[in-house]
């Protein structure tokens, strides 16, 4: 089983890609785990995705909080605040 992970506006611009698709762990992963496992990629992954930044996470197209568990198959969101007038 994979995750499908989407990145949108300024961090896919940033990361340079715009999706990817990862082996779902054996152990699955809550939104805290998928984070830290991005930033053990080091260098902008590690400063974009970094404790403190601002961003908002979807699973299944649902926001969710670091502690939202991702289920194999899912499809996760990882996107920068957007503000509307």
């Amino acid at each position: 089983m994979t995750i499908q992970l989407l990145y949108f506006a300024r961090l896919r611009e940033v990361l340079g890609c715009e999706s990817e698709q990862l082996a779902a762990p054996a152990t699955p992963w809550d939104v805290a785990g998928l984070l830290a496992h991005l930033r053990s990629r080091g260098g902008v992954w590690a400063d974009e995705l970094a404790v403190g930044k601002v961003f908002r996470v979807a699973v299944n197209q649902e926001l969710a909080s670091q502690g939202a568990p991702i289920p194999p198959g899912a499809e996760v969101a990882i996107f920068p605040p957007v503000t509307g007038g």
